[in-house]
Formats: C-alpha cells, structure tokens, sequence
C-alpha cells in the first residue's frame, strides 16, 4: 500500500541537520569518543525538591487523576502574587491561562486569531516554533531581521507598511533564544507603539527571563503601559525552575485574547495534569534564592566558555543572559552546517547550526550552557587540541 502524506508532514524532514548530528553522535559514542554536547537546551539542574515533594504529595490522591479541566485556584492565585511580586504586574484570574508548554502554545496560538493566508511576522533568527506553529496552523509567516549591528533587536520602520498593515501578530522573543540578546524600556514602548498603530496583536515569548546577567533584574512585557491592550506573554516555568518535562507554562495577558485561546485548546486537551499543577504552584509560591543561583552558574558558564573560546582564537562576545551562547563561526569557514559537523568530529563538541533558527543565522553557531564549568574548559581544550581555529 502507498501511503502518501500531508504537505505539513513532508515539511518536516527526518534528515535534518539535528538528526544527522544525532546520529553522528551515537556513532562516535559508541566508538568510546568523548562527546561534549552542547546542542539541545535542556537544563542540567535538579527541580528544587519543595516543587517534587508538592508533584508527589498531589500524586497520592486518587482524585488528582481525573481530568483537570480548569486551573485550580492554588495555581491561579500563584500566578497572580508571582507577577506582582517578581515584576510588579497584576493580572486577573481571566487573564491567566495555563498550557503544556510554551511550545505547544505556540503551536496552536494562530487558531486564536489567523484564518488560513493570515500573515504572521516572526523574528529570523528565531527559534524554530515560532515560525512552525503558524505555519501548522495555515498561517503565512513573513520574517523581520534581527542583525547583529542593531543589537538583534527589530527595526519598526523597516518593516513595510503593507506587511504591518496585513499581520495579525507579531512574535517577540527577549531575552532571546538563539541570539542571547536584550531589549531595554524603550523598545517595549515602541512595539507596543507599533502594535497600536497597525492594530497587530503581541506575542512575546518570556522563557529566560530570569536569565540575565550582570546582577541585572529581566522584566516582562506586561510591565508596560498598554501592553494588555495589544497582547499576551508566554511565562514558561522550564527553564527558572527546571520544571522541563512536566510541560507547564501559561498565556498571560489580554483577558480577550486569552479567552479565545482557551477556547480552542478545550478542544486539544482536558486541562494540564493536577499533581504537575500542585508542583508548579508550589514553584511559584516557594522561595527564589534557587532561581537566582542558577542564574548566576549560567552566567559563570558563560563567561567561561566565551573566554576559553577567546583564547584559542576564537572571537566569541560574553553574553548578557539565556542559557545559551551565539557565536560567529571561525574565520574560514562558510557554513553553520558544515563546521558544526566537523567540529563535532575532530572535537567531540556539539553545537547546534546558526542556519537552523532562519536565513539570518547563517555565519553563527549556539552552544548550550548544559555543562558545568569544568566540562566547558574541557570541552574548549578539546576544540584547541582538534586544530580546527587557526589563530591568526
């Protein structure tokens, strides 16, 4: 029998660039080659045991395992003293939402407001969802620059006033996966500037806010005069709280939009898993110090690897936050692809692709900051040893 698939199925290739990584990685792993892999952005810290001891006293009760259908109060209630807390944000219970994840959110989110040929502006570079969920949901996706010489930052006036008048939402990213870049009061206010004058709704992607560096606090989009007005932020508890694999993060924002939302996704699911929302309210609710340690082992392994990649010749900027580090391939070369994959063989270290997250991430490579700082140093040794910068 021929079997013969959707053009959504066919768009997403099994012989990617990350499975022929993949692959090569098994391979030489097998081979009993040391691997330092820095590719995927899953965080290497423990959850803090008071969010486990919570997920597990909720997973004793014979009722936490029915359908959610709701958020419980507890959590709501969390959500709103967190936001007030930690960014200084009130929220009502009718603009709070909770998902499986941000990437799921961000999969489904164009339901809410795109009909199929609806234009959507995503951030090129970007991280890969925020352009395939549109897509998955029919929407077309035009993508604005981000170059390194405006600070990966959007520039308004850029964007031709067809496209801006055509968009029915825009993606917004900061601090920013894969580009670890920043954007200061005054930029929030012209989006939202921007948002208001072209009528395009606001979907800023929040998840490492509480990343930064510097001894510097990350904000949220929602501290900014009429930013309810023009959309909704995505707060995702993965990366603060190492809550990764219970896939929990929330729409937060314009009660409007967050109730269209809502309505869509009681389509797709019966709520997220009772013991999984016990645990993310005690996250909330519990104390930050963790959270701040974190931050500050982030950026120790950041200045780390950025320095080590420096000394050998490699012109590699210290970051201002996330988890991740972007880096100009070495001179040399003309291929995100094609380094990474020989990096990956001569040094045993896996890094993910510029040419990955768009067009404009050409010329880059992102390391994620998944290894404590005595692994990184190795790892640098490693890429020093292989030969593969030539230092001028």
């Amino acid at each position: 029998m021929k079997i013969t698939f959707s053009k959504k199925a066919n768009m997403y290739d099994t012989g990617s660039i990350f499975a022929v990584l993949n692959t090569r990685k098994e391979e030489l792993a097998a081979q009993g080659r040391t691997i330092y892999n820095l590719s995927v952005g899953t965080p290497d810290f423990e959850t803090p045991m008071h969010i486990r001891q919570a997920v597990e006293e909720a997973a004793r009760s014979a009722d936490n395992y029915k359908y959610a259908l709701v958020d419980i109060p507890l959590l709501v209630e969390a959500v709103q003293n967190f936001y007030r807390r930690r960014f200084g944000v009130e929220l009502a219970p009718e603009e709070i939402m909770s998902m499986n994840g941000s990437q799921e959110g961000m999969a489904h989110f164009a339901w809410t407001l795109c009909d199929p040929g609806d234009m959507v502006l995503v951030p090129n570079p970007g991280y890969q969802i925020f352009k395939d969920g549109p897509m998955l949901c029919d929407a077309k996706v035009v993508e604005y620059p981000l170059y390194e010489e405006n600070g990966f930052l959007p520039v308004f006036s850029d964007i031709p006033e067809e496209t801006a008048r055509a968009a029915r939402f825009m993606v917004v990213n900061y601090p920013a996966n894969p580009v670890c870049a920043m954007a200061n009061d005054d930029f929030y206010r012209e989006l939202i500037a921007f948002a208001k004058k072209y009528e395009i709704v606001i979907l800023h992607d929040n998840a490492y806010s509480d990343i930064v560096f510097g001894e510097k606090e990350g904000g949220s989009f929602l501290q900014y005069e009429g930013a309810k007005e023009v959309g909704v932020e995505f707060y995702s508890l993965s990366k603060s709280f190492d809550y990764t694999g219970a896939r929990l993060s929330f729409c937060l924002g314009n009660s409007e939009i967050v109730r269209k939302f809502r309505a869509i996704r009681t389509r797709i699911d019966y709520g997220v898993f009772l013991p999984v929302q016990y645990g993310a309210a005690a996250a909330l609710n519990g104390p930050f110090d963790c959270v701040r340690e974190q931050c500050r082992e982030y950026e120790r392994r950041s200045r780390a690897l950025c320095a080590g990649l420096r000394r050998i010749g490699w012109p590699v900027k210290d970051t201002p936050g996330t988890m991740f580090v972007w880096a100009p391939i070495p001179a040399g070369y003309q291929s995100s692809d094609d380094f990474c994959l020989e990096l990956m063989e001569r040094s045993g270290v896996i890094c993910v692709p510029g040419s990955s997250f768009g067009s404009l991430g050409e010329g880059y490579v992102r390391f994620a900051l998944v290894l404590p700082v005595e692994k990184l140093l190795e790892a640098v040794e490693a890429i020093e040893k292989s030969g593969i910068i030539k230092k001028a």
